[in-house]
């Protein structure tokens, strides 16, 4: 059975605070009654039979685990409100602590709540592609490990054979190409699958045009792989690194996440690198094709797409520019004497794989860039220390449910714990959940990054990172500004509390650190970038060469990370009054600012991160009500309103479709279905901007959808996905489905019934 494990320490691991909100999953054949892996049989057979109709799965493995090594006291039965009767304080006071004390029982020891945090399906087959290469398919993937993985990948097929960019997109190229070779380098044989779903693969495949139709990264990956010829990428030159840094094109002025992809990219394009020819390269080179591996014409290979695949085409200008690279710049730059720059930019391309290695203790910034890293790092070394150590941080990435083993972003672990620790704390029954609380304080106290990266961090382009918070660890030490912001609102309400219950506050030392590293990110339109301040120019975009990704080159403004920061400084000039007054005042304005000029005509917001008008709707909500609009002296705050309560479904409701962030139009669910993450979005968003003042009856519909979807044991259940990134892919936060609920139903409470 599989065993999910916290703060564990491991053969050739590093770590700055114990490894405290680690998670990873390990194989014991010996765990387990009969009873319970009859149970684990049982939910994966579920999932299997509904997987078209339900494709995320609901974490169920975790679940089962945690709720077992800590058990919840027992709780009332779940409430039901009729559609004729009102909300009572009584319904909703029940169903929080219901809510509330299923969601302690899966919080880990160290105070984090684990959870899965996947969903897009290139994550994965990388690394089997690159563990085939290195040779170490077998040594570091178990049979079980295997197991899980097929299972995952046969899991998620859609109907015409193929596979999705994600779980619930339609099935393209890039998706398709990637798991059906995942799944023949694991074992599976040209007939194998259920339903005959190798087949029905590898027929989609070809009938969309053969591999040559798969996006860029793709082609980059077949290529290292050996089932594709470098001849048919676009070029990725090492030399970029040589630049001027004055240089506009200068991928130290790229977004970080676009920087370390083509950082490990461009090092192993400059060397041409291809793996092992093996019996089973040659067989798929002639499985993936509709005519003969050595009469493709490589050159026109370079800019074929799938259609399925083409959300971002490039501009003419990209491809005038690809093809000077091409035809001009690497015929020279791989003939002597201008060999030797490029072997000069290989040197510089591996320095900085190093560097972002180290500092993140070889986690790298998220999964696609970890797995470039790895073999980069094999390709410069095979017996490398940092090879070695790669491999040992691979388990910090998987995640284990009833659909198999998936691949994860890097988690989000911190992310789910301060959106946790405000909802809790919005039901005011936080002296009934003291253990819970003072444990998330421990954790919150113990992932604030504590030093900058290592050395002269800005010659490698890295930004300050001290006083920060990541998206998941400590040890991540990727600083991004709304985590920063949600870490620091929480540390300032923790401070509020007695350290009786919540444990000792943090020291005033480190909220200014927290605050140091807000306030270095804003842009000079008032907006906060994510990660690092705003370095390029925004024509640089049209040169993005990801055909199923839209702003992927450089960094921008959201209005999540600019809410997000301006609250925390809103509530930190509250507490604080006298520290860098005259800096966080015009912040604070200029964020407020950057919200209202960017809001849509209907009242909306697109949100980025989250799907997707609802989700960035709820962010602007909360930011402009922290600055002191409300809706009397709002118009924007008024409108917004209007926009919610216009898709509030018959049944009290909201339901968006990920289609709203990849079509960049508001989109319900199929069948108008509510989805509950959504509705308390929508609630948190409608309360927060004065609506119960004027007519609370939407509200009270909404609370009804979320008290009577509450299930038995106090969870709420799994539906659709509600995050997104890069507009076209989405994302799942698992544990989304338990603090959202739980906060709409707190701050109706606290201020709808006993207002």
């Amino acid at each position: 059975m599989w065993k999910l494990k916290i703060a564990e320490d491991g053969p050739g691991l590093c770590t700055v605070n114990n490894h405290i909100g680690r998670q990873h999953w390990e194989f014991d054949p010996e765990a387990g009654s009969p009873e319970e892996r009859a149970q684990v049989e049982r939910l994966r057979l579920e999932f299997q039979k509904n997987r078209f109709r339900r494709k995320q799965s609901a974490d169920l493995l975790m679940r089962m685990q945690l709720t077992k090594e800590n058990p919840c006291e027992a709780m009332p039965a779940a409430v039901k409100v009729e559609d004729t009767q009102v909300v009572t304080q009584e319904a909703v006071t029940i169903t929080l602590r219901r809510a509330i004390t299923f969601y302690s029982s899966l919080q880990a020891h160290d105070g984090h709540w684990p959870a899965e945090n996947a969903g897009p399906l290139f994550f994965l087959p990388p690394l089997v592609m690159a563990l085939y290469v290195t040779g170490g398919l077998n040594a570091i993937f178990s049979l079980a490990h295997q197991k899980e993985i097929i299972r995952y990948i046969y899991n998620h097929q859609n109907e015409d054979g193929g596979w999705g960019l994600h779980i619930e997109g339609h099935s393209t190229m890039f998706g398709t190409a990637l798991s059906y070779i995942t799944l023949r380098l694991l074992g599976e044989g040209l007939e194998d699958g259920e339903n005959m779903a190798m087949p029905k693969g590898r027929k989609w495949i070809l009938d969309h045009g053969g591999l040559v139709g798969i996006p860029s990264w793709g082609k980059f990956w077949v290529a290292v792989l050996g089932v594709y010829e470098w001849a048919g990428c676009n070029p990725m030159p090492p030399e970029f690194w040589l630049l001027p840094k004055f240089s506009p094109i200068h991928p130290g002025k790229m977004l970080c996440y676009c920087r370390l992809v083509y950082m490990p990219m461009s090092y192993l394009y400059g060397k041409r690198f291809v793996g092992p020819i093996t019996e089973l390269i040659k067989q798929l080179r002639q499985e993936l094709y509709n005519q003969s591996y050595h009469e493709i014409n490589w050159n026109t290979a370079r800019n074929t797409i799938a259609k399925e695949d083409l959300y971002y085409p490039h501009p003419l200008v990209q491809d005038l520019t690809w093809g000077f690279l091409y035809h001009v710049a690497e015929t020279f730059l791989t003939r002597w004497p201008f060999s030797m720059l490029r072997d000069k930019a290989l040197k510089v391309a591996i320095q900085h794989v190093h560097y972002e290695d180290e500092n993140s203790r070889y986690l790298c910034i998220g999964c696609v860039e970890k797995v470039l890293c790895l073999i980069a790092c094999w390709v410069e070394d095979p017996n490398s220390e940092a090879y070695k150590r790669h491999l040992a941080r691979l388990p910090d990435y998987y995640w284990i449910a009833e659909d198999g083993l998936k691949m994860m972003t890097f988690g989000s672990q911190m992310w789910d714990a301060g959106f946790a620790i405000q909802a809790i704390m919005s039901s005011n029954l936080s002296d009934e959940y003291g253990p819970t609380l003072r444990k998330a304080h421990d954790f919150l106290k113990a992932s604030q990054v504590r030093e900058n990266p290592a050395g002269n961090f800005s010659a490698m382009y890295r930004h300050i990172s001290k006083g920060s918070w990541t998206f998941s660890t400590q040890d991540h030490g990727w600083q991004v500004s709304d985590c920063t912001g949600e870490g620091l609102k929480c540390a300032l309400l923790f401070s509020q509390m007695s350290n009786d219950l919540v444990g000792e506050k943090m020291e005033t030392e480190r909220f200014y650190d927290a605050v140091n590293v807000i306030l270095s990110l804003q842009s000079s339109n008032g907006g906060f970038p994510a990660w690092e301040p705003q370095r390029a120019y925004g024509w640089l975009e049209k040169f993005n060469p990801t055909e199923f990704f839209e702003d992927t080159l450089i960094e921008r403004e959201y209005v999540e990370c600019t809410s997000s920061a301006i609250q925390a400084l809103a509530l930190f000039r509250k507490l604080h009054p006298k520290h860098r007054r005259f800096e966080i005042d015009p912040c604070i304005a200029r964020g407020a600012q950057f919200i209202e000029d960017i809001q849509n005509q209907d009242g909306s917001w697109y949100g980025c991160w989250g799907i997707c008008y609802t989700y960035g709707t709820w962010f602007a909500v909360e930011a402009l009500r922290a600055c002191g609009r409300n809706y009397n002296n709002s118009p924007a705050l008024r409108k917004a309103c209007e926009f919610l309560l216009s898709k509030q479904l018959p049944n009290g409701g909201w339901g968006e479709s990920y289609l709203s962030s990849q079509n960049k139009v508001y989109t319900n669910l199929q069948g108008n279905c509510a989805n509950l993450v959504q509705t308390a979005w929508a609630l948190l968003s409608l309360i927060d901007a004065g609506q119960g003042d004027v007519d609370p009856s939407p509200i009270h519909r909404g609370i009804k959808v979320l008290i009577n979807s509450q299930m038995e044991d106090g969870d709420f259940p799994q539906q659709e996905i509600t995050g997104v990134f890069m507009r076209n892919c989405t994302l799942n936060y698992s544990s989304f489905r338990n603090i959202f609920p739980i906060w709409a139903l707190g701050e109706y409470r606290r201020r709808i019934l006993f207002a």
